[in-house]
């Protein structure tokens, strides 16, 4: 099947005059005119692939051009593939894939505001990252634009949510609510208690890492600030942009260090999913699962903090291998702490499995359908929740993965309670893959030291199943010891845009649980929508406004 797909697809390329480079047997990268996209896009989608991002970059300076990758998975076969081609800074325009690729959109949206693209038979072409506030006509990730740039504020600027279904009532969710444990806005149309549709507006506070991290700092250094992308998934993020720039520049870090990674990655899985547990109970008013699944977490920080010096943002993985060794004496505490967690875990899971009240509240509560989940490009635990059957750790195998066993749990429920149960098998899972990484880990050094500066002008993408879904960075190696690119998708970038169908027809007081379900994780925020309760105005209160506001002693707002 592998060699029947590659044949079709070297076809495919040959037959449209484009150029295919296959240096890397697992990523292949076709180059072609911007005519092409949209067919190319659509021909990929007919053979069986899973988009996985696109992504822009500025080239003004070496060839006048704009550029634009869409980046493509064959899963069964183990495969990505990446389409890149360009515009003329002048007129940066390309052919819109969203129509045929919903899950494209918001990649889309982004490189409008960031890089000025022009996306022709985009379906909403509104901003998407840069505040409402935002100067037109400056696009962040051009060279030309500083990283540290802070252009004049404008007051009284607002995002324009989409008009709701005639009959509905609109309820303002965010940036602020006890239900969110980040800030963002959902704009939820009701009819009566059942949710008709919804708008959302993210990225209020985009704190432009990728920027800053191919203009002011090395190589090196970017596995510590790519840990901060997310509060759960650090070494996620560490090891996905690390392994980007070992494979673009050829590095093949020792084994042990491979060892070492994955148990951290499921070290991380476990704390993840435990603290995800905890949240949906909260969210659905049990909180003895909240207090329990936190308690049984507490763990698993401490024998981190132990690891590793630190609760969280471990600071363990680093370009070419990793930090710190794992000694026979810290071998034996991790075995104990992940058996003890494994024992409570059993009880919690039986007092969730047989809870009635558990099951009301999530069985048939934010359904999507199998194919609306192949269809949207969904990815952990919410796509196999669904009947997706994809895992990164398995289907493109990365550091110790090809030497552990460990099922993939994939549930038909397409609802919250699926997505609930995928998980908890995953934390067990992860315990077993913990337990054969400290078996068979090899000896010898943790650590490459490469000595040579990395060739400009190279692509690679490497991925990482993180506890929500596959996380990828795309880098392209630049001069000056740092990266000419890189962009970075998180899981929840292609899980979020699907929230609007999962709330479809439920019932508005299981809006927490729904949104919940995806573990979404979001930017923070230094602004406050504010609604006027006599007037039922709304504006916008500024960081400045908002810290007035709360120096303000014994007034009433």
């Amino acid at each position: 099947m592998k060699e029947q797909l590659q044949e079709r697809l070297r076809h495919h390329c040959t037959a449209e005059g484009l150029t295919l480079d296959r240096a890397d047997p697992r990523q292949w990268f076709v180059d072609g005119p911007r005519e092409r996209v949209r067919d190319f896009a659509a021909a990929m989608v007919t053979e069986g692939a899973r988009y996985v991002v696109s992504m822009g970059y500025d080239e003004i300076a070496r060839n006048g051009t704009l550029g634009l990758v869409h980046s493509f998975a064959f899963d069964r076969e183990g495969l990505f593939l990446h389409f890149r081609t360009n515009a003329p800074a002048a007129d940066p325009s390309f052919e819109s894939i969203t129509p045929d690729i919903p899950n494209a959109g918001w990649s889309e949206r982004e490189y409008m505001d960031l890089l000025g693209l022009k996306f022709s038979g985009h379906p909403k072409p509104k901003r998407l990252v840069l505040a409402d506030d935002w100067p037109e006509g400056i696009y962040p990730l051009r060279k030309e634009v500083p990283h540290d740039l802070v252009p004049p504020a404008a007051e009284d600027v607002a995002y324009q949510l989409e008009q709701g279904p005639p009959g509905t009532t609109t309820i303002p969710i965010g940036p602020y609510h006890p239900c969110l444990h980040e800030p963002e806005h959902f704009a939820v149309y009701v009819d009566g208690e059942t949710i008709k549709g919804c708008d959302y507006r993210g990225f209020m506070t985009h704190r432009g890492i990728e920027k800053l991290c191919t203009t002011a700092v090395s190589y090196n250094e970017v596995p510590y600030i790519a840990e901060r992308i997310c509060g759960i998934c650090g070494t996620v993020h560490a090891t996905a942009y690390s392994q980007a720039v070992e494979r673009a520049a050829g590095i093949r870090i020792p084994r042990r260090a491979e060892f070492i990674r994955t148990m951290m990655l499921e070290i991380e899985r476990i704390h993840s999913h435990l603290l995800w547990l905890g949240v949906a109970g909260h969210l659905i008013g049990f909180d003895t699962v909240f207090m329990q699944a936190w308690r049984v977490r507490e763990q698993i920080m401490w024998l981190c903090e132990r690891l590793t010096g630190n609760r969280k943002t471990y600071g363990m993985v680093q370009i070419g291998g990793v930090r710190r060794d794992v000694t026979p004496e810290i071998r034996e505490d991790i075995l104990g702490v992940i058996g003890q967690v494994e024992k409570e875990l059993l009880v919690i899971r039986k007092a969730i499995q047989n809870d009635s009240s558990i099951h009301r509240r999530t069985k048939g509560v934010g359904t999507l359908s199998h194919e609306e989940a192949v269809r949207w490009s969904l990815v952990g635990p919410v796509a196999r929740a669904r009947g997706v059957d994809i895992d990164v750790r398995r289907d493109h195998p990365y550091a110790a993965y090809d030497e552990v066993r460990f099922e993939v749990p994939v549930f038909t429920g397409c609802d919250a309670w699926s997505t609930l149960q995928v998980r908890m098998i995953e934390t067990f899972e992860a315990i077993r893959i913990i337990r054969q990484v400290l078996e068979k880990m090899p000896g010898g050094p943790i650590l490459f030291e490469f000595q040579d500066p990395i060739a400009p002008g190279l692509h690679a993408m490497s991925a990482v199943e993180a506890p929500r879904g596959e996380s990828t960075h795309y880098i392209i190696t630049g001069e000056n010891n740092r990266a000419e690119r890189w962009r970075v998708r998180a899981p929840t970038y292609p899980n979020l845009q699907a929230v609007p169908l999962m709330l479809l027809d439920e019932q508005f007081a299981d809006f927490p649980i729904i949104v919940g379900s995806i573990d979404p994780c979001f930017s923070c925020t230094d602004r406050v929508g504010v609604v006027n309760a006599r007037s039922g105005g709304y504006s916008v209160m500024t960081r400045f406004e908002l810290e007035a506001l709360g120096r303000r002693k014994g007034e009433s707002v």
